[in-house]
């Protein structure tokens, strides 16, 4: 009587695993960037929507105070009582004045060349101006 032999197969072959490795790497090269791309436009929407939260503060400080802080009093104003005054309310924002997404503080003009006050964030170069994802995000309309 003849034995059957069976092939048992404990591993993969060079093939296969460099075959799964061009596939994920494949996977990866196109997925990345789209989530690049998402992290970027987050960014740019949490900036924005900080930008409109310190106006809100910025605005109540202005309700008790009857003007905006000054540049030298910067955003600071709306954490800390500046001059000790009588009529300051706040704090207006808490826990603390947030930065930019990026890490930097965000830059406060009062009076702003723009309206009554200037608030902007360099974007994700750090830089002033610049165009796409590392333009300027402002509490105005650039011209």
């Amino acid at each position: 009587m003849k034995q059957k032999r069976t092939f048992k197969r404990n591993s993969f072959t060079m093939i296969e695993i460099v075959v799964v490795i061009v596939i994920l790497v494949a996977l990866a090269s196109i997925a990345t960037p789209l989530y690049m791309n998402h992290v970027k436009k987050a960014n740019i929407g949490t900036a924005k929507t900080q930008i409109k939260l310190l106006e809100d503060a910025l605005a109540g400080y202005k309700l008790d105070m009857g003007t905006y802080p000054s540049t030298d009093d910067g955003l600071q104003a709306l954490m800390t009582n500046p001059g000790d005054s009588e009529k300051w309310k706040g704090p207006y924002i808490k826990p603390a004045v947030p930065k930019d997404p990026w890490g930097n503080d965000y830059v406060y003009t009062s009076p702003g060349e723009h309206g009554d006050f200037d608030l902007l964030s360099y974007g994700a170069d750090g830089q002033p101006g610049g165009e796409g994802e590392d333009a300027d995000i402002t509490n105005y309309v650039a011209e």
